[in-house]
């Protein structure tokens, strides 16, 4: 989708959350339940538009990821929006089903892109070592690991690979699409309940990656692997096949993270650049 808002329409932008345990993902399919899906389907419905509603998001996420934080947009006539903003939210609560909502409907301002514009995503992987296993009232957002994690040494390993890295060996590769990521956090903390969180940042996250680095620093805390092996394998720059991906069930999306307005249309800009890190060659 253009930054460029055609003339006599509007860019809306949506905030909403959604728990993905019955999504298949985010990105719209023909015969499978997706995020996408439901919404464009009740954004026609409750706008009553002749033609479908095309959505561009922050992030698509996998099946049975889910979203605290999500943003996403789409393109509507002037007086379509002028008829219905002030009843949208309401409306689509009556109409989408309990497990996706959308908390906020406002016009973007220029240069806006969901997707481009973003200048970090904020994840959020929830674990819990406890022998007895996980609060049945969590279970559906915190994975159960069955050994004790040693949250200071996955603390120590993580610290390796935040910076900006090729993260070839902990993504799944896309034809045409770099692994080039910059990591800005990545940290883990217990709470009062036991519960371990992974808070994990970046620019942008190539696919399977977060849960690929929670799998590899999982490792790291219950003792099979030492604090310099997650740093090894992303030297390596090559998918390892020792490096679990973790189930989707316990990663968030909690957050997508945006520039000042006047900043928005050059971001989206530069993150459409193919990325190469400082040195590399050509060929």
């Amino acid at each position: 989708m253009s930054d460029e808002v055609e003339p006599g329409h509007v860019r809306v932008r949506l905030d909403l959350s959604y728990d993905g345990k019955d999504f298949s993902g985010w990105a719209k399919q023909r015969v499978l339940r997706t995020v996408q899906g439901e919404l464009e389907s009740a954004l026609q419905t409750v706008m009553r538009l002749p033609d479908p509603v095309e959505l561009t998001v922050a992030g698509r996420t996998d099946a049975g990821v889910h979203a605290r934080g999500q943003v996403a947009q789409f393109d509507v006539r002037d007086e379509v929006w002028a008829e219905h903003q002030d009843k949208l939210l309401r409306r689509l609560a009556g109409r989408l089903p309990h497990d996706v909502r959308v908390w906020k409907a406002a016009e973007a301002p220029a240069g806006f892109n969901a997707r481009f514009s973003a200048i970090w995503r904020r994840y959020a992987y929830r674990v819990g070592d406890h022998q007895a296993g996980v609060d049945p009232l969590r279970r559906g957002h915190v994975l159960w690991y069955q050994w004790p994690l040693d949250v200071d040494a996955m603390n120590e390993a993580a610290a390796s690979l935040v910076g900006e890295h090729d993260f070839a060996a902990y993504c799944k590769k896309r034809e045409g699409a770099t692994t080039i990521r910059t990591l800005q956090q990545l940290s883990w903390e217990r709470d009062a309940e036991g519960i371990i969180t992974a808070t994990v940042r970046a620019d942008a996250f190539c696919h399977n990656m977060v849960r690929s680095l929670v799998g590899a620093l999982l490792h790291v805390g219950d003792g099979h692997r030492t604090t310099d092996w997650p740093g090894k394998v992303l030297a390596a720059a090559v998918r390892d096949s020792s490096v679990h991906v973790v189930k989707p069930h316990g990663l968030t999306l909690e957050e997508v993270g945006y520039p000042a307005d006047e900043l928005l249309a050059a971001r989206s800009k530069e993150a459409r650049n193919l990325r190469t890190l400082p040195g590399a060659g050509c060929c």
